[in-house]
Parts: structure tokens; C-alpha cells; sequence
């Protein structure tokens, strides 16, 4: 090992002059999008998109710093909260006609002690650490110049023509057609990443020099364009997306908030929490006010306080009950209508609670749980500490943003309104995957 360190030193030494080159990520995330609007934050799987790829930048080890380069504030606050630095891009790399390469360019010329970049998409949410680590070993250990990420397709391609003319193949012969498994298909661009280093930018390119190529396997490789790859890409990075370092657990308590999550007006709190395997029973609490309910409250002539439930919400969380989950809701106020819910869910329910984070605290330890074992979804203020804690969190489509920064999985609904119903369905991908995916990826 000590043998493969000096080789290693000696060629960084030769190349850029220092033993241990500074190596940097760099994460182009520019605020004026025109396929989809502010797509780099807009939540996919309930984590804004360039949250993907920071998590497995930071999480790689493979980087000594790692950067978002952006013209906007609000994608520049996104990023800070995943432990990004932040590059204030100028408007001169901000326009729709800008090239990576001059915005590239402009973030080497800021930031001169950098010698080995990873311009990483935010569009390309399946990357994954290990991919990460391989391309900067190649870059540091092989030698590359320029290294990118490509990904084998088996596609016949023809030549375009006019109207008239007529088509010739590209990369087949008709006469000797061959089938897909006699074929190695061909290496494409996925777009995923391009490694280089500062030397090769500064002349201008950002492939060339001693080349290589990182394959991915087609189940990482996703591209967001345009809007219609956007339900493609959920269903994708909910299978094969990377999640933190943690293992996947099931989650065995669900803590649902009901201010603005079981009610229109606040958010909603559901608490999850993680094991390797579920086990029985697990917990759900739901706060009631703007969760469970509308935020609205009708009064009659008499005085008489009414509320509306979304009978989805009910639906998602009897059925994780009848998984072995156990439910409970969680409420600030005191109110017959909850009651009267929590009876006909057949769940317990808290009343009154002016620290939240001290029940739920109480609910996991009583349960011998770890706080990676909870799952919360609130809405409102008084369950961010809840929501910063659990393992598995979310909100409400309109809940408030002292909840909302904190939560990974922002529902499509407002409180009230299915949201409930979307995280409940959200917790029991969390178990599948728990479950039947939780296996070591290849390095």
C-alpha cells in the first residue's frame, strides 16, 4: 500500500506540481431553467433534484470541496443545507446561450487552487458514491486527463435524410443483422459527469488529453430534460437512487402531525422510524390541525365546530396499520372531531402537546427505537425539531418553510388534501426497499 501511495504522490507530483492535488466538484445549477422552471430544486421523490447528486458527492470522500455554481438565491439555500459551497455565478455565464465550459472556466478562474474537477449534473439523480470514487481514482491513480461517464445501448442507427431520398445504416449491416446478444452494443454519453483537469479547461476543452470513460449501468443512468422524464426519473431513483449512507431500514414509527398535514392549513408531521427489518408494532402519529384536516374550522349557529377528513388519508393510514404499523395522532389542541378520528381509525391520539419533540421522544423510547426508526411529516413551525430528527421526514405541498427546508419528501398535495395519503405510500416504498433492496452496491 505504502508503495502504491509514493507512486501515486510521485505522479500527482509530476502533473500538478503537489503531491495531493485539490479536488473539487463542481454542480452547474443555473436559476432560469426553460424546459421545467427552477427544475434543479423542484422536488423529486420528495428531495429537491440537486440534492441527489450533493448527497453522493459529499458522501464519495472522493472531493476536498464540493460547489454549486448558481445565479439564484433560493437554489443557492438548497444547496447550502446539503453541505455545499456556493459559487455566485456572474450574468455573463447566467444567459440562456452560456456553455459549461464558460461558466466552468469562470469558477477556475475564482478559485485557482483547484487541479481536478468533477462537473457532476444535477439532472443525473442515480449517482451514486462509488461511481464517484472510481472516475477521481482513474483521474488521480491512471492518469486522465478528461474522463466521463457513458452508459452501452444497443440502438440501430440510421442516417437522416430529406424527404425523397433514401436512408443508408450507420453501425449495421442489413445482410448480417445481429441479434442483441451477439452485439456489445455501443458507449454513449449519459451525461452523468465529466471529470477533467484545470490545465485542460484553461485551453478551452473539457474532453481531451489522455481520455477515458466511466461505464454506468443503464438503471443509474438518468437524464432530466424535459417534463415528461420527470415521473420516469421518480420511479427510477426511488429503486436505484442513493439515500444517504445509512442502509435502508423499514420504517417502524410514523409520527403524522396533524396541524397543516391531516388538515388543510398546517403542516403535517409523520414520524417513521428505520430498522433492517420491520417489525411489530410500529408507529404512526398524526398531528391533527392542517394535516389531518382542512385548516378551515366551520362554526354552526349553535356553536358547533365542524371538520372535513380526506378519506385518502384515512385509507393510507389504515393501510399501513394493517402492515403491523401502529398509528397515533398528535395534536396541539384538544378537540372532539379528533377523537371522534382516532376512534374510527383505531389509533391513539395526544392531546394538547406544547413540545411535540418531547413526546415523540418519549413514543421512541418507550418503543426502544433509534430516531433513523422514525418517520415525522409535519407542517408547521412547532414540528421542524421533530422533522430535523426523524430518519424518514416530509410535508405538505403548502407547508410552511421552517418545515419545509427540513423535510426530504415534500408531497404533490396540500394538507388535507391526500398528502398524508402520498407520505403513508412514501413509507411503504421506504419498507419495500428496506426489505427487499438493502444489499451492498458494487465498488
Amino acid at each position: 500500500m505504502d508503495g502504491d501511495c509514493a507512486t501515486t504522490e510521485d505522479l500527482c507530483m509530476q502533473r500538478f506540481g503537489k503531491k495531493k492535488p485539490h479536488r473539487a466538484c463542481l454542480v452547474l445549477a443555473r436559476g432560469g431553467s426553460k424546459g421545467i422552471p427552477l427544475k434543479n430544486i423542484k422536488p423529486l421523490a420528495g428531495t429537491p433534484l440537486v440534492g441527489w447528486v450533493l448527497r453522493a458527492a459529499i458522501d464519495s470522500e472522493a472531493f476536498d470541496s464540493v460547489w454549486v455554481s448558481t445565479d439564484h438565491d433560493e437554489i443557492a439555500a438548497v444547496s447550502r443545507e446539503f453541505g455545499a459551497q456556493v459559487h455566485r455565478r456572474s450574468p455573463e455565464v447566467s444567459r440562456d446561450a452560456s456553455t459549461s465550459l464558460e461558466t466552468i472556466q469562470e469558477f477556475i478562474r475564482a478559485h485557482p487552487e483547484v487541479d481536478i474537477f468533477g462537473n457532476v449534473q444535477a439532472t443525473a439523480p442515480c449517482v451514486h458514491p462509488f461511481h464517484l470514487r472510481k472516475a477521481m481514482k482513474a483521474m488521480t491513480e491512471d492518469g486522465f486527463d478528461s474522463l466521463f461517464a457513458v452508459v452501452r445501448r444497443h440502438a440501430f442507427r440510421w442516417k437522416e435524410v430529406k424527404e425523397g431520398e433514401v436512408t443508408a445504416p450507420l453501425n449495421l449491416n442489413p445482410e448480417k443483422r445481429p441479434r442483441r446478444q451477439d452485439w456489445d452494443g455501443e458507449l454513449i454519453e449519459n451525461g452523468s459527469f465529466y471529470f477533467c483537469t484545470t490545465a485542460l479547461v484553461q485551453k478551452g476543452l473539457l474532453q481531451g488529453g489522455k481520455v477515458g470513460y466511466l461505464e454506468m449501468a443503464a438503471e443509474y443512468s438518468v437524464d432530466i430534460d424535459i417534463d415528461i422524464d420527470w415521473p420516469i426519473a421518480e420511479q427510477r431513483v426511488l429503486r436505484f437512487g442513493y439515500f444517504g449512507k445509512e442502509k435502508r431500514q423499514a420504517p417502524c414509527l410514523v409520527v403524522v402531525s396533524a396541524e397543516g398535514a391531516l388538515t388543510e392549513l398546517r403542516f403535517i408531521s409523520i414520524v417513521v422510524t428505520k430498522s433492517v427489518f420491520v417489525q411489530a408494532p410500529c408507529l404512526v402519529v398524526v398531528s391533527a390541525e392542517g394535516a389531518l384536516t382542512e385548516a378551515q374550522v366551520h362554526l354552526s349557529p349553535t356553536g358547533e365546530e365542524f371538520r372535513s377528513f380526506n378519506v385518502h388519508d384515512i385509507n393510507g393510514m389504515k393501510q399501513l396499520a394493517n402492515r403491523g404499523v401502529e398509528v397515533r395522532i398528535i395534536s396541539e389542541d384538544e378537540s372532539q372531531v379528533h377523537r371522534q378520528l382516532a376512534a374510527k381509525i383505531g389509533c391513539k391520539l395526544e392531546e394538547g402537546c406544547e413540545d411535540k419533540l418531547a413526546i415523540v421522544d418519549s413514543w421512541r423510547k418507550d418503543l426502544g427505537l433509534d430516531w433513523l426508526q422514525v418517520a415525522y411529516i409535519g407542517s408547521d413551525a412547532s414540528d421542524s425539531e421533530c422533522i430535523k430528527k426523524a430518519g424518514v421526514n416530509g410535508c405538505p405541498l403548502d407547508a410552511q418553510y421552517p418545515a419545509k427546508n427540513y423535510s426530504r419528501f415534500v408531497s404533490k398535495r396540500r394538507g388535507g388534501q391526500g398528502a398524508i395519503r402520498e407520505f403513508c405510500e412514501h413509507v411503504e416504498i421506504t419498507i419495500e426497499k428496506a426489505n427487499n433492496e438493502n444489499k451492498p452496491r458494487p465498488e
